[in-house]
C-alpha cells in the first residue's frame, strides 16, 4: 500500500500542479524566467544569422574592393552592399575620409588649418578606429543579456525552488501529515523551478561562448581590413602582409 501511495504522490507532480500552486512570486519567477529564455534564444537565432552573414559576405566584399582596378568603382560596389554588411562600411568611411581631408584643404580660406592639425593619415586613422569600433559594437548586441541569463538564470530558479519548499513545508506542517505521499508532490513540483533555470541559462552560456569566440576572429579581421585600408588611403599603395 505504502508503494502505491508513494506512486501516486509522484505521478501528482507536474506542470499543471505546479502552476495552481503559485503564489506572487512564484509567478514572478516563472514569468521571469519564461522572459529569459525567450529573449536568448532571440538573441542566439539573431546573432547566429548576422554572424553567419558577415562570414560569408566578408571576402566577398574584401576581395571585391581590392580585386577592383578603379577606386571609384570599387567604392560604388561598397555603397551597394547591405547596410547590415560591416566591411564596406569600414571602407566607406575611409573613403570618406579622405575625401573630406582634401576637400577641407583645398577650400579657400582654410588652406593647411586642417593639415596642420592633423595629417592625412591621422584623419584616416581616426576614421577607421571610429569604424572599427562602431561595427564591433553592433556584434556585441545582445551579448550582454545572454550573458545575464546565463550566470543569473540558475539562481533565479533556485529562488522559486526554495520559495516553493517553504510554502510545501507550511502546509505540510499545517496538514500534520508527513508521509511520502504529502512531501513528495509539493517537493517535487518546486524543484522544477530550478530546471526552468537551467533550460533557460544552458544555451544562453554555450552561445555566449561561441559567439565570444566567433567575434573575436571577425574583430581581427576588421583590424586587418582597416590597416590595409589604412595604407593605401594614405599612400596610394597596399602594404601586403607577409603570411
Amino acid at each position: 500500500m505504502g508503494g502505491n501511495t508513494n506512486a501516486e504522490a509522484m505521478k501528482q507532480m507536474g506542470f499543471d500542479n505546479l502552476i495552481q500552486n503559485f503564489d506572487w512570486l512564484g509567478w514572478v519567477v516563472f514569468v521571469t524566467l519564461v522572459a529569459m529564455s525567450f529573449l536568448s534564444w532571440y538573441f542566439i537565432i539573431a546573432n547566429g544569422i548576422r554572424n553567419a552573414t558577415v562570414k560569408a559576405r566578408a571576402d566577398k566584399v574584401i576581395n571585391g574592393f581590392w580585386g577592383n582596378g578603379s577606386t571609384q568603382d570599387a567604392i560604388r560596389e561598397l555603397e551597394a552592399q547591405p547596410r547590415s554588411e560591416p566591411f564596406s562600411k569600414i571602407a566607406l568611411d575611409a573613403a570618406s575620409a579622405v575625401a573630406h581631408h582634401q576637400q577641407a584643404t583645398s577650400a579657400a580660406g582654410t588652406t593647411g588649418r586642417l593639415a596642420e592639425s592633423l595629417s592625412r593619415s591621422e584623419f584616416i586613422d581616426r576614421a577607421l578606429r571610429q569604424a572599427v569600433a562602431r561595427e564591433s559594437l553592433r556584434l556585441e548586441g545582445g551579448m550582454t543579456l545572454l550573458a545575464t541569463v546565463g550566470s543569473a538564470a540558475p539562481f533565479v530558479g533556485l529562488l522559486g525552488t526554495v520559495w516553493g519548499i517553504y510554502h510545501a513545508l507550511i502546509r505540510i506542517a499545517a496538514s500534520g501529515n508527513a508521509s511520502m505521499n504529502a512531501v513528495a508532490g509539493p517537493v517535487g513540483e518546486a524543484l522544477i523551478m530550478t530546471a526552468f533555470g537551467l533550460f533557460a541559462a544552458i544555451p544562453a552560456l554555450f552561445a555566449y561562448n561561441f559567439f565570444s569566440r566567433s567575434n573575436r576572429v571577425v574583430y581581427a579581421r576588421f583590424d586587418e581590413f582597416a590597416h590595409d585600408l589604412h595604407d593605401f588611403f594614405a599612400t596610394g599603395s597596399r602594404v601586403e602582409s607577409q603570411k
